[in-house]
């Protein structure tokens, strides 16, 4: 079940469609601001019940909303889905362990792993990094402290574990996917994995570890990005006389676009 939501902020309100809270109905988790696994930036998550989960932002031409006696004119919607925790946390894993050449890296206490500064959304995850970083970590415990270290042959297994089940769930996807050779399929997969990668290590090592060339797929990448078109133009093109039943090759892009962002939310759920 999912229930809509508002804060009221300093300028504008914003909706934002999430899962009911099973603690408190009227609470609906904390807005975390973190770093994006893969560019680094300051991203909003939202972290209900001892989960983590991503928000999407959807916003049509024309709408608005009405919330009880208030009409808010930006009919924008945010979405909150499941992501694993794993991709999130793993960056800062990787900087805490300090790891230099062939030498693996330091053990580190989880209390100073989530100390980040400027950042202190991740010390809301401590008890989750507790449960969930094990599957890739090395653990040690000295004195009754237990310290981590990512260790990089665990990394790539739950890698490959996240790859093969969105593999399978392509294939199920549409037609288009099912037609295509199991090679392609896994290169979407990986694809679709990396946008929550940076692209050293973890990417790279990947598709070697795949059997994958990085620089072919890369330049795929940036072919099908300089044929997508803006929304406005796509919402045009969409609205012009003539073009019934035909789907442009934008609105195909952006439909797979949405249908494998919902696979790769229930992906995310499954553990490895």
């Amino acid at each position: 079940m999912g229930s809509v939501a508002w804060w009221e902020g300093a300028e504008k309100t914003r909706v934002l469609i999430a899962p009911d809270s099973e603690r408190s109905p009227e609470n609906p988790g904390q807005l975390l601001t973190l770093r994006h696994p893969k560019s680094g930036n300051e991203t909003c998550y939202l972290f209900n019940d001892g989960a983590l989960q991503e928000l999407h932002w959807f916003k049509q031409p024309y709408g608005s909303w009405f919330l009880g006696d208030y009409i808010s004119e930006d009919g924008s919607l945010y979405m909150a889905t499941p992501v694993d925790p794993v991709f999130i946390l793993l960056p800062i894993f990787e900087e805490a362990r300090m790891k230099k050449g062939e030498d693996p890296g330091k053990f580190r206490q989880l209390d100073d792993i989530v100390f980040v500064e400027g950042y202190s959304g991740y010390q809301h995850l401590l008890s989750l990094a507790e449960k969930c970083m094990e599957i890739v970590c090395e653990t040690q415990e000295v004195g009754g402290m237990k310290f981590y270290r990512l260790n990089d042959s665990k990394v790539l297994a739950w890698l490959k574990c996240k790859v093969c089940l969105l593999k399978k769930t392509l294939s199920g996807l549409d037609k288009n996917y099912a037609a295509q050779d199991e090679k392609s399929t896994l290169a979407d997969a990986v694809s679709i994995v990396g946008e929550y990668l940076k692209t050293e290590p973890w990417l790279k090592l990947l598709y070697d570890h795949l059997g994958l060339d990085f620089l072919e797929a890369t330049k795929k990448e940036t072919s099908v990005e300089n044929n997508v078109e803006t929304p406005d133009s796509l919402q045009k093109t969409k609205m012009k006389p003539g073009k019934t039943g035909k789907q442009t090759k934008q609105a195909k892009v952006e439909t797979s676009s949405r249908n494998i962002r919902e696979m790769f939310s229930r992906a995310c759920k499954k553990r490895c």
